[in-house]
């Protein structure tokens, strides 16, 4: 059993049994105690889904009004003049199979790989190392894209890639705890938003069944849903 430091105990104590309006959840966040560091604020999301089933996987790309606060650190697979133009959009690394390589010897630093359609004929070679990590490149994350500058920028500047976990839970960073409340509720609002979108056809229920938020450091805070 994982055992629970002082300041959480008492964090947790604040927070009431029921759910609370976005505005209250966020604003309740902010007056709990701060860590040394500014804490990555995130949503998690219950889905009434089953990620076994191949069109229940709810997975793709957003980029937020207020982006998250992190500095992303993006390569690119590309050549000719998208490399160029990878390159002047700020990719730390741009190759093909040289960097193909240079990934299959053990270099991992990086958070997102962005790839031309025509360079994943290389990119494939990598499924087992990127993939177990969540960088593998892949279209529905819109890391597979023929405007490469585009999504190299994008990415930077803390555009997300998400992916429903096995028990339909959603994880999303939403922004840092020095965000003002407002871009908070802003970033979480225009996600669940573009969320709400991404029903499968075949879903039964509530789709959006429950959204928790919360710190690194924090406990959960559970917001109310509006209903339709």
């Amino acid at each position: 059993m994982k055992v629970r430091s002082r300041r959480y105990k008492q964090d947790k104590e604040k927070i009431p049994a029921h759910p609370l309006p976005l505005n209250e959840a966020v604003e309740l966040l902010k007056k709990l105690s701060n860590a040394k560091f500014d804490e990555t604020v995130e949503i998690s999301i219950n889905l009434g889904i089953d990620p076994r089933k191949s069109d229940h996987m709810i997975r793709g790309s957003y980029s937020l009004p207020h982006g998250t606060g992190k500095k992303k650190k993006v390569i690119a697979f590309a050549e000719g003049e998208d490399a160029q133009a990878a390159k002047e959009a700020g990719a730390i690394e741009v190759g093909g199979a040289d960097l193909v390589e240079k990934i299959q010897g053990g270099w991992l630093d990086f958070d997102v790989a962005i790839s031309t359609p025509a360079m994943m004929r290389h990119v494939r070679k990598l499924g087992k190392i990127l993939g177990p990590q969540g960088k593998m490149p892949s279209p529905k994350a819109g890391t597979v894209t023929q405007n490469i500058k585009t999504a190299v920028e994008e990415f930077i500047a803390g555009k997300i890639e998400f992916r429903v976990d096995p028990g339909a839970v959603l994880h999303i960073p939403v922004g840092k705890k020095s965000f003002p409340e407002n871009h908070l509720q802003e970033n979480i609002e225009s996600f669940l938003a573009f969320l709400a979108t991404l029903r499968p056809a075949t879903a039964k229920g509530t789709f959006i069944q429950k959204v928790t938020v919360s710190t690194t450091m924090s406990p959960a805070i559970e917001i109310a849903l509006k209903r339709n």
